[in-house]
């Protein structure tokens, strides 16, 4: 089990795989599974939830993010030197659409001297009908990392129990880890360390949100959360932050969230997959970041965005184009943080 990680298989709460009944077939599977745990000295290093880390763990990553984006200059050196990722493959499976997680892991393995094969489930064998398990088992003989955005959390689950190679969770609807190694990388680059902080998220309880709030236990920061009582947080993760030391307060006024709060974050409010833009949007109104709500927070609060924004919605243009906002730095440090992670992912976290 890899230094760090609270579980060697996060996902193996999955229940056993049934669809084989032939016991030649059973017999084949156990083989392919004992010759992969021979061959490999230690769990996959898995990246699907903050909370299945330790908090020195999530510091490496963030600050090996840090020294590589250091190292690129600017853009004036964007390969890495040592080409630490040569020969190395990502496959990057995108069951929805994307437009940062496809270019940013496609730019990052490049720079990192890898490769990228982006594969559609339309294109797959998953879409004619081949199990996770075996699109799994498959796979890791080709690949050595795999991403999986999707809108079904069971999924990333099954992947990561059948693969022996990395997979991370590049956004499900449970939770979008990767986001958060960007925020507080932004957060730190702007205001220096983030451990005592409070930051505040108005809009919707969502994946980003369970996340945040993950990062919170990890870190040492504070988060306050404003949303709709039909969109509050997953009340568990909200325990469960609270139960490793985080101070989380829900409220629905979001002017109480952002009082005094060093940093504000919003999101979209009508998602891919929701059915009921009219009625998010109404009942979201009242929780738009404009001039007047950020006033509310400290004098040199940040304004965070994951993106895409719908300005006139959960953010209005002055707060989006002003001075607070550090949307785009927050956007470029995906790519540094994606491949801070590729690196721990595939044991290179010291080159």
């Amino acid at each position: 089990m890899p230094r760090g990680v609270r579980s060697p298989n996060p996902g193996g709460s999955c229940p056993e795989r049934t669809d084989h009944k032939d016991p030649g077939e059973r017999l084949v599977s156990a083989a392919t599974a004992s010759r992969t745990t021979a061959t490999d000295h230690q769990a996959p290093r898995h990246f699907l939830d903050l909370r299945d880390f330790t908090p020195e763990v999530i510091r490496q990553i963030i600050d090996l993010s840090a020294k590589v984006k250091a190292m690129q200059n600017g853009r004036r050196q964007p390969l890495h030197p040592d080409r630490p990722l040569e020969g190395r493959s990502l496959g990057l499976i995108l069951a929805q659409p994307s437009t940062r997680t496809r270019v940013l892991f496609e730019v990052g393995m490049g720079q990192l001297g890898g490769s990228v094969s982006v594969l559609s489930p339309g294109d797959m064998q998953l879409g004619r009908g081949e199990t996770v398990a075996d699109t799994a088992r498959v796979l890791s003989r080709f690949l050595d990392v795999i991403v999986l955005r999707t809108g079904n959390d069971a999924n990333l689950r099954e992947l990561a129990k059948w693969s022996s190679v990395p997979v991370i969770n590049g956004l499900t609807p449970v939770s979008h880890p990767i986001q958060i190694l960007a925020d507080v990388l932004t957060f730190e680059e702007h205001r220096g360390p983030i451990r005592g902080k409070t930051l505040a998220w108005i809009g919707d309880g969502n994946n980003v949100a369970t996340s945040l709030m993950e990062g919170a236990a990890l870190l040492g920061f504070n988060v306050c959360l404003a949303t709709p009582e039909s969109f509050s947080p997953n009340p568990e993760a909200v325990e469960w932050a609270r139960a490793h030391g985080a101070t989380i307060e829900v409220f629905r006024d979001p002017a109480e969230a952002v009082a005094g709060a060093d940093a504000v974050l919003t999101d979209t409010w009508v998602s891919m997959g929701d059915k009921d833009r009219e009625r998010r949007l109404k009942v979201f109104q009242p929780y738009q970041v404009d001039t007047a709500l950020m006033a509310k927070a400290a004098p040199n609060a940040l304004f965070l965005h994951c993106l895409p924004a719908h300005i006139g919605e959960e953010v209005t243009s002055e707060v989006f184009e002003g001075p607070a906002s550090v949307v785009f730095d927050e956007a470029e440090n995906r790519l540094h943080t994606q491949k801070g992670l590729l690196l721990w992912a595939l044991g290179r976290e010291n080159g």
